[in-house]
């Protein structure tokens, strides 16, 4: 029996939850939901963020779902009550997990304008360890640019130094990335900062959560990873998401179209 679970975000950066959960176990059925008429919801208010919420409860209701993987990180600030409350699942998000994993003082946060403004990863994260130093930067061009068919690498270079500078400058010891398109970039960022400055991917330490809640054989991590059983649906643009499935992902898989009923 294969564990039904759900994942959704404004676009791509679910693929680093995705591709963290298939690394680990194949006793899973995937639901994606991609609300790629509304991306990015990083600009969005926190009332419409809480509307959208409620319309991907209402897509996930008849899935009968194990589980809801929370790919996004500007949900995940603004709406986690209303996932919690109306799908009565267990809920895995990114924002909490990764507050039980940092372990140094100085902290530097990349994620967007909302997210950023709810202070959401100040508050969580604070509440696990004192004493800590937590610099956020917005990024708002960031999820625009990664999700691109083709990355401009020199707009990239410059967004990612004028996003890191003020975080490096209050000589952060981890950086978090707090959007879940950001470890898409991984290699980039990673050239940009200095070998002692950690970098987390929320998406691992979601997954090890999950994993610790559902039962997984220990060492149990597979070296290729199977799409099979994982069901894609977007809002729009079902063409060119399918490109980026087969850009980022290698696989090619039907793509459906839903509804999910609103025009914010």
């Amino acid at each position: 029996m294969k564990l039904k679970i759900g994942i959704f975000d404004s676009g791509i950066g679910g693929f680093t939850i995705l591709n963290s959960l298939l690394k680990t176990r194949k006793d899973v059925e995937v639901f994606y939901l991609a609300d790629t008429k509304r991306i990015p919801f990083g600009n969005k208010s926190y009332k419409e963020i809480r509307i959208i919420a409620k319309e991907i409860c209402t897509f996930f209701e008849d899935k009968k779902l194990d589980a809801l993987l929370i790919a996004c990180n500007t949900t995940n600030a603004c709406a986690l009550d209303i996932l919690k409350k109306k799908l009565r699942v267990p809920c895995f998000d990114l924002i909490n997990s990764v507050s039980e994993i940092v372990d140094k003082q100085i902290i530097g946060v990349l994620a967007t304008q909302t997210t950023v403004r709810s202070s959401y990863y100040k508050i969580a994260i604070s509440s696990k360890k004192d004493n800590l130093k937590i610099f956020q930067k917005e990024c708002p061009e960031f999820v625009s640019e990664i999700e691109k068919e083709k990355l401009d690498i020199f707009k990239l270079n410059n967004l990612s130094d004028l996003y890191l500078k003020p975080l490096l400058d209050k000589n952060i010891e981890e950086l978090i990335l707090g959007c879940s398109h950001y470890p898409l970039i991984y290699d980039f960022l990673r050239k940009k900062l200095n070998s002692n400055v950690k970098i987390i991917d929320p998406s691992e330490a979601l997954i090890k959560k999950f994993n610790e809640s559902f039962n997984i054989p220990k060492n149990d991590r597979y070296e290729s990873i199977s799409f099979e059983n994982v069901n894609f649906f977007v809002t729009s643009k079902r063409d060119e998401f399918s490109k980026k499935v087969k850009i980022w992902l290698g696989i090619n898989k039907e793509i459906r179209l839903v509804n999910l009923r609103s025009n914010v």
